[in-house]
C-alpha cells in the first residue's frame, strides 16, 4: 500500500501486484465483518439474558414498592390529621379566650368584647361545618349558650349607654323667642347624643341585629328615646288637649295657645324631630327598614299630641275670628310639609305623613267654610248698636279690617283655594270672595240705614260708610284685586248719597229763602231792593220768613251738630256743597228784601245768624263739641248818621278732648243805614294778628275759622272787600 505506482509504461508485472493487494485487503475486510457479526450475536445473546434477569428482578421488587407507597400515604394522612387536630385545638383555644372575655361586662372593654362575640360566631360556623368531629354538637351547644349570654349583656350595655347619654334638647333651642321662630329663621339640628357615643351604639345595634334580636332592640330604643322626646315637648310647653278642652276655652286663651302651637310645630319639626332622625340614622345605619321603624315608634306619640290640638281646632265650632288663626295653622303646615315628608320617609312612617297631610286639608276645609260663614254673618248681622251721629258703623270698620288682614295672607289663600279648585286662577277666586264680602256689607248697611227716622241722616250714614270702604280699598292691596271699576262705581254711590243728604236736609230751610209765596199785606210799608218801592211784599212777611229761617237754622244746627263726617276731605267737600246751595240763596234773599226791615230796625239777628251759617258749617264738623256760652249786641252812636254795632259772643269748643274758650267780636260801622266797614276780632285781637298761630294746630284752625267767618259775612251781606284788609 505504501509503494507508489510508476509513471513510465505500466508492465504486466506491475498490474498483478496491485490486484493482489486489493484481494488481500478485501479478504481482510470480510474477515473483520465476520468477527463483528459474531460479536453482535454474542451481545444480543447477552442482552437477552439481561432482559430476562431484569424482568425477574422487577417481579421480585414489586411487593417492596407496594409497601413503600403505602408507607408514604400513611405519612401524608398522619400529616393531614395532625394539621386538622391543630386547627381544632386552635378553635378550642380561641373559644376559651373568647369565653374569658364574654364572662366579663362589655363596658370594661367594649371593642374586645365585640371581637370575642365575632370569634364565637366564627367557632359556631366552624363546628357547624365539621359535624364529623365527635364533640361538635356539644361544642356548638356550649358556644351558642355563651353567645346568647353575650348578646344579653350587649342589650344591657346598649340600654345603659343609650339611657345615660339620652339628654333632652338644649334649652337654648327649646325656649327660643316666639318672634324669632319664623319661616326664615336658621335652625341648627341639636346634638342629642355625643358623637363619640354614636359609633358604639351602632356597633352594639349591629350585633343585636345579627343575633336576631331586632324586636328587643326596637323595644329598648323606643322605651328610652320616646319618653325623652315627650318630656322635651312638655318642657317646651306642649299640652295634650282634647276637643272638649278646646271648646271650653275663652277665645283670648285659645288664641294664645294657637300661637304657641305654631311655635311648637316649628321647633318640633325643625329641631326635635330632625335631631331624633339624625340620631336614629347614625345608630341604625345600614338597616333602612329598622331605621324608619324605630324613628316612627319614637316620634308617634309626640306627633299625635301636636296634631290632635290642630285637629281639635279644625273641628271646633267655626267663627269669623278663628279664620286668621286657621290660616296661620294652615300656613305652618304648608311650610313644614316638605320637611315632614323628608323626616318621616319610608313605609313605617306612612301613617304619620298621612296624619299631617290630613290635618292640612282639614284646616283648609274649615278655613274655606269660615269664609262662607263670615260672608253670611256680615249680610245678616242684626247688631242693634246704632250710630246716632251717622258715622262709620263698627261693623264696617270690622269688615274692612278683616278684608285688609286677608290680604296679608294672599299667598296662603291662593294655596288654600288650590286645595279645592281645579283651575289655576286662584287670584280671581280671592277677588270673588272679597267682592262677595263687600257686597254683603253693603246689603247689611242698607238695612241698618233704615233705622234712622231722618232720611237725610240715612244718606249721611251710607255716604260715610261706603266712602270708608272705598277709601280703605284704594289705600290697600285690595284695589289691585277689586279693580278701578269697583272703586269708581262705589265713588259714584258715595256722591249720590251726598247729593241726597244735601237735598233732603236743606230743602225745608231753603224754602224759607224762596220768593214763592211772598205777597204784600196791609199795615206795612214796602220798598224795592234798591230802597224804592217793592212789588208789595210786607215787612211782616219778610220778618216772619227770616224768623222762621233763624229758628229752622238753629234747629238744624242743634241737630246736625250731633252728626259726624269723620273723613276730612269728605267733610270739606260736603260743607262746600251745602254752602254752594245755601249761601247764594241767603245772599239773594237778603239783597232783595234786607232793606225792607233794616231801614228802621237793626239788622243784627240776621247778621249774627249769617255768621252762624259759616261758623256752624265748620264748627260742627271739625269740633267734637261746640256751643255759644254768652251772646250780646250793642249799638253805639258815633255821630249823626254813623253808628258802631258790636256783636260780642263767647264760644266753647272741644278739640281732641281739650276744651277751648274763644271770644268773638264783630264790629260793624254804618253810615246812613249802610255797613261801610267790618272788623272781626277774636280773643280781643284783630283778624290779621298772627299771634294765634303760635299754637300750631289749634292756632291754624282758629285763624282759618276767623277768616272764614269774615268772608262768609261779606258774602252773605253782598258787600265789598273790607277796607282794612
Amino acid at each position: 500500500m505504501g509503494i507508489p505506482a510508476r509513471r513510465s509504461g505500466g508492465g504486466v508485472g506491475g498490474g498483478v501486484v496491485g490486484v493482489d493487494m486489493l484481494s488481500d485487503r478485501a479478504a481482510q475486510m470480510r474477515e473483520a465483518l465476520l468477527k463483528s457479526q459474531s460479536i453482535t450475536d454474542n451481545m444480543v445473546s447477552i442482552l437477552g439474558s439481561f432482559d430476562h434477569r431484569l424482568s425477574a428482578l422487577e417481579t421480585a421488587m414489586r411487593p417492596t414498592q407496594i409497601r413503600t407507597h403505602a408507607i408514604r400515604r400513611a405519612h401524608e394522612n398522619i400529616d393531614k390529621t395532625l394539621k386538622a387536630a391543630e386547627v381544632i385545638l386552635s378553635q378550642f383555644d380561641l373559644s376559651r379566650q373568647a369565653e374569658a372575655k364574654i364572662l366579663k361586662w362589655p363596658h370594661e372593654d367594649l371593642e374586645s368584647y365585640l371581637q370575642a362575640i365575632d370569634q364565637l360566631r366564627n367557632n359556631i360556623q366552624f363546628f357547624s361545618n365539621n359535624k364529623s368531629f365527635k364533640s361538635s354538637d356539644g361544642v356548638l351547644n356550649h358556644t351558642n349558650t355563651l353567645l346568647a349570654k353575650a348578646i344579653s349583656k350587649l342589650e344591657e350595655e346598649f340600654k345603659q349607654l343609650l339611657s345615660s347619654y339620652s339628654g333632652k334638647i338644649p334649652s337654648s333651642h327649646s325656649h327660643s323667642d316666639h318672634n324669632n321662630t319664623t319661616e326664615n329663621s336658621v335652625y341648627t339640628t341639636p346634638t342629642l347624643i355625643p358623637p363619640r357615643i354614636l359609633p358604639l351604639l351602632h356597633d352594639l345595634a349591629l350585633q343585636m341585629v345579627q343575633a336576631g334580636n331586632q324586636p328587643q332592640l326596637q323595644r329598648i330604643y323606643r322605651d328610652i328615646r320616646s319618653p325623652v322626646l315627650e318630656e322635651s315637648l312638655r318642657k317646651l310647653g306642649v299640652e295634650k288637649l282634647s276637643k272638649d278642652d278646646v271648646q271650653k276655652m275663652q277665645w283670648e286663651v285659645l288664641e294664645a295657645k294657637i300661637g304657641n302651637w305654631i311655635h311648637f310645630m316649628r321647633i318640633a319639626v325643625k329641631l326635635l324631630f330632625a335631631g331624633e332622625r339624625k340620631v336614629c340614622d347614625q345608630i341604625f345605619e345600614g338597616f333602612d327598614s329598622l331605621m324608619d321603624q324605630c324613628f316612627a315608634e319614637v316620634t308617634a306619640g309626640s306627633v299625635a299630641v301636636l296634631l290632635s290640638f290642630g285637629d281639635a281646632i279644625a273641628k271646633s265650632k267655626r267663627s269669623p275670628e278663628k279664620l286668621f288663626v286657621l290660616l296661620d295653622m294652615y300656613e305652618i303646615m304648608r311650610e313644614l310639609h316638605s320637611e315632614i315628608e323628608a323626616l318621616f320617609r319610608g313605609k313605617a312612617c306612612n301613617e304619620i305623613r298621612e296624619s299631617a297631610l290630613g290635618l292640612t286639608k282639614r284646616l283648609a276645609q274649615t278655613a274655606q267654610e269660615t269664609f262662607g260663614d263670615f260672608e253670611e254673618a256680615v249680610e245678616k248681622d242684626a247688631t242693634k248698636t246704632a250710630v246716632a251721629d251717622g258715622t262709620v258703623h263698627p261693623l264696617t270698620s270690622y269688615v274692612i279690617n278683616y278684608v285688609k288682614f286677608l290680604f296679608d295672607y294672599q299667598s296662603t289663600l291662593k294655596q288654600l283655594f288650590q286645595e279645592f279648585e281645579t283651575r289655576d286662577d286662584s287670584t280671581s277666586q280671592l277677588a270673588v270672595v272679597t267682592m262677595r264680602i263687600m257686597q254683603a256689607l253693603q246689603t247689611n248697611l242698607d238695612g241698618k240705614s233704615k233705622q234712622y227716622r231722618d232720611t237725610s241722616l240715612t244718606h249721611l250714614f251710607l255716604m260715610n260708610n261706603i266712602h270708608y270702604m272705598v277709601r280703605s280699598v284704594r289705600r290697600s292691596e285690595a284695589k289691585d284685586l277689586l279693580g278701578d271699576d269697583w272703586v269708581q262705581r262705589h265713588r259714584r254711590v258715595v256722591q249720590q248719597h251726598a247729593n241726597q243728604y244735601k237735598r233732603i236736609a236743606w230743602a225745608k230751610i231753603l224754602q224759607c229763602l224762596s220768593v214763592q209765596g211772598l205777597t204784600s199785606s196791609g199795615g206795612g210799608s214796602s220798598v224795592s231792593a234798591d230802597g224804592g218801592n217793592s212789588s208789595g211784599v210786607s215787612r211782616a212777611i219778610i220778618k216772619d220768613r227770616l224768623k222762621t229761617f233763624n229758628i229752622q237754622f238753629e234747629e238744624l244746627h242743634q241737630k246736625q251738630s250731633q252728626w259726624t263726617v269723620p273723613d276730612t276731605e269728605l267733610r270739606e267737600s260736603l260743607r262746600l256743597a251745602v254752602a254752594e246751595v245755601l249761601l247764594p240763596a241767603y245772599r239773594s234773599f237778603i239783597k232783595r228784601f234786607g232793606c225792607t226791615i233794616w231801614r228802621k230796625t237793626k239788622p243784627l239777628t240776621s247778621l249774627a245768624n249769617g255768621q252762624n251759617v259759616a261758623t256752624w258749617q265748620r264748627r260742627s264738623l271739625v269740633f267734637s263739641e261746640s256751643r255759644i256760652v254768652d251772646y250780646s249786641i250793642k249799638e253805639n252812636i258815633i255821630s249823626p248818621g254813623k253808628t258802631e254795632i258790636l256783636i260780642d259772643n263767647k264760644q266753647y269748643y272741644k278739640f281732641l278732648g281739650k276744651g277751648i274758650d274763644m271770644i268773638s267780636l264783630i264790629k260793624l260801622y254804618t253810615e246812613d243805614g249802610k255797613i261801610v266797614r267790618h272788623e272781626d276780632w277774636w280773643n280781643k285781637k284783630p283778624l290779621w294778628n298772627r299771634e294765634t298761630v303760635k299754637v300750631p294746630l289749634v292756632g291754624r284752625i282758629t285763624e282759618a275759622t276767623r277768616r272764614a267767618s269774615m268772608f262768609a259775612t261779606h258774602v252773605l251781606m253782598g258787600f265789598g272787600k273790607d277796607p282794612s284788609m
